[in-house]
């Protein structure tokens, strides 16, 4: 599967008003896993980043007067994205802000070229509930390092999200993944052997023993007895009848 991860700067906070893209970062990835097969842009918004903005991202307007303009990188941009998963943080703004950019120079949207939109952030709202789930709290809450992020950057945010994405959708096949090849084509299943693998058996402690029986104590309570780990093992293991 390839997937491109995507990020933007933009001169303010709404395609609507008028504010223009001014940097896009993408990193791709194949079957999870990085392709150094990146995408890089600096733009000519043709009008001047908000103050705010420009504390954000700290790319200057001079250094922005000499740059292509969207309409110049547009073939290249959605040759790169087609057909792929694109993987955005808060995907609504950079899309919104993408698709003012095509349709000021008489393009479809986005949706027409790409295969979908994931947002990191929604699916980050959905494990964290109640927490803070920027890209910056999410780096810290999953280890990824972001040291070398003073200032939003299209390119860097894009490769900090992806890191995070993967940690984000890491489940049981995490222990398969550094088996597969690096290249696998979408329609091939690789089967993989698993008595290759010496898993290490961990037992649970004393304490964990106990603190899961009261877990199981309150819910036999809550659920009348019939909690469905005690009716397995006693399914399992029957009473001795007594003679």
């Amino acid at each position: 599967m390839r997937q491109i991860v995507l990020d933007t700067e933009t001169t303010g906070l709404s395609a609507d008003a008028g504010d223009r893209i001014i940097e896009i970062g993408c990193v791709e990835l194949f079957t999870r896993k990085l392709t150094g097969n990146n995408k890089h842009f600096y733009l000519n918004p043709e009008r001047d980043s908000h103050e705010d903005a420009l504390k954000v991202h700290g790319i200057s307007n001079e250094f922005l007067r000499d740059k292509p303009k969207f309409a110049q990188i547009a073939d290249e941009l959605l040759d790169y994205l087609a057909d792929a998963e694109i993987i955005i943080h808060n995907a609504a703004f950079d899309v919104s802000f993408l698709n003012k950019e095509l349709e000021l120079i008489g393009r479809p949207p986005l949706r027409t070229v790409v295969g979908s939109v994931t947002d990191t952030l929604l699916m980050a709202k959905e494990m964290f509930p109640g927490k803070r789930n920027s890209l910056d709290a999410l780096c810290d809450r999953l280890g990824v390092d972001n040291s070398s992020r003073t200032l939003h950057g299209a390119l860097l945010d894009a490769e900090l999200l992806a890191d995070v994405y993967i940690n984000l959708t890491r489940g049981q096949e995490a222990l398969l993944i550094d088996a597969l090849p690096a290249h696998t084509p979408d329609n091939i299943h690789t089967r993989v052997d698993l008595s290759a693998f010496t898993l290490p058996v961990l037992l649970a402690s004393e304490q964990e023993v106990a603190a899961h029986d009261d877990v199981l104590k309150q819910l036999d309570k809550s659920s009348g007895g019939k909690t469905l780990w005690r009716l397995l093992a006693t399914a399992e293991n029957p009473p001795t009848p007594v003679a």
